[in-house]
């Protein structure tokens, strides 16, 4: 990965300059976030205020350019994504198999993950998703005494804390508090975010200006070349529809006919997603059933369901997704290691995309139309995947619900007879 980044300015795949965004893009904001404040009516600045103190931090490094204190601060992130999956993996009745599939599938994105902020902002949801009480083997008896309760309390608000540290930085770690068990755990975990996320934007507004501007930039995003509405928009082009392929927002988007109306489709369908994603929680917390694999899962889930949906797929996203299958993997209860495998191999397609075969992607050659086909198959069969893991483990048809206490007596009475 190091060396495909050192020669990235000599394109050894693709299309190149894969490091640009950092020493350009990012080094530019840099310059507007030292003078106190965010990039204003800047269209590529579309990230949430703490995604400022992200972008600052490598230009306050000494004795290194910026770019490779940038560098330098991903591996340390890497570093502790693999150390929390090592340490979750060594508890009694976990598996070593989520630092392992961290460690070899992020190099099948090459050197994207070295050249974005992506490994930072899924350090934040690993920690948060491991630090929870059950996921993290730390789950009081019933008739807990006042030391494991306090235990359980700290460990669900540092979950918290560490999802919306996440959210503020890049959204997407909020979804991953929606598989907390119900109960004092959801509470405590839920309000921890939600006054941690307060109080940083609070902190971030007094400290800089112009803080909210992302918003405006979001609304007339159209439909990305690489999301799945594109891949429809690729094959409609071939067939002879008249749209247009256009460098804006950060990304080359379609333009004609019909991307409104796709673009619309998309929201609708990730709303959708959001309805069934509470529904499949309501009706997990009425059958009773939770296991310690549950907010595990339910991230990974979530996260899925609401990329495959979006009207941007970047290829970054992939280091999210697979930051969670890895955590999922630490457990043996687990639902998603047929996730975990497709979307190893849609990180790999996905480099093809880009940057290996980007000029194809971007032209909307048959090559590059294959491409995306296939990587967005893969994620839509790793989304529908996860969702029928997910929905079988925690719920049950109300006439077989089934209590802890029957559950618990039926195993004893197998082992006795």
């Amino acid at each position: 990965m190091l060396v495909l980044l050192a020669r990235d300015g000599s394109h050894p795949l693709g299309v190149g300059g894969v490091a640009r965004e950092v020493y350009e893009l990012y080094f530019r904001w840099y310059g507007v976030l030292a003078d106190g404040g965010f990039p204003l009516d800047d269209p590529l600045w579309q990230y949430p205020p703490a995604a400022g103190p992200v972008i600052l931090a490598p230009g306050l490094v000494p004795g290194a350019s910026y770019f490779q204190a940038f560098v330098a601060m991903t591996l340390i992130a890497d570093a502790v994504v693999v150390l929390l999956l090592v340490r979750a993996g060594r508890r009694p009745g976990r598996s070593l198999r989520g630092a392992l599939l961290w460690t070899c599938s992020l190099p099948l994105l090459l050197h994207i993950p070295l050249a974005r902020y992506d490994v930072q902002v899924t350090a934040f949801a690993v920690a948060a998703l491991l630090a929870l009480p059950t996921a993290a083997g730390r789950t009081s008896p019933v008739k807990a005494d006042s030391a494991k309760t306090s235990s359980t309390r700290a460990w669900s608000a540092i979950a918290g804390a560490c999802a919306a540290a996440g959210a503020v930085i890049k959204v997407w770690p909020a979804l991953v508090l929606l598989g907390t068990p119900p109960g004092r755990i959801t509470r405590t975990a839920w309000t921890a975010a939600a006054a941690t996320a307060a109080g940083l934007l609070l902190l971030l507004a007094a400290l800089f200006t112009h803080p909210f501007d992302f918003l405006s930039q979001q609304g007339d995003r159209g439909v990305q070349i690489e999301s799945l509405g594109g891949t429809v928009l690729s094959l409609a082009r071939q067939a002879g529809w008249p749209g247009e392929m256009r460098y804006q927002y950060g990304s080359v988007e379609f333009v004609g006919p019909y991307v409104p109306t796709v673009a619309a489709t998309c929201l609708v369908l990730t709303v959708l997603a959001c309805v069934a994603l509470v529904g499949r929680r309501i009706r997990a917390v009425r059958s009773g059933r939770w296991t310690t694999a549950t907010p595990y899962d339910a991230a990974l889930c979530a996260v899925l369901l609401f990329t495959v949906t979006s009207r941007v797929i970047s290829p970054q996203y992939l280091i999210w997704l697979l930051g969670l299958a890895a955590v999922c993997l630490t457990s043996r209860a687990t639902t998603q290691r047929p996730v975990a495998a497709v979307l190893a191999a849609a990180a790999a397609v996905s480099t093809l995309a880009y940057p290996t075969l980007y000029e194809d992607v971007m032209t909307g050659t048959w090559t590059g139309c294959l491409v995306m086909l296939v990587r967005n198959g893969l994620l839509v069969t790793a989304a529908v995947l996860s969702w029928k893991g997910l929905w079988s483990s925690t719920t049950k048809l109300p006439g077989n619900r089934e209590t802890g206490a029957n559950r618990e007596n039926r195993s004893k009475a197998k082992i006795h007879s």
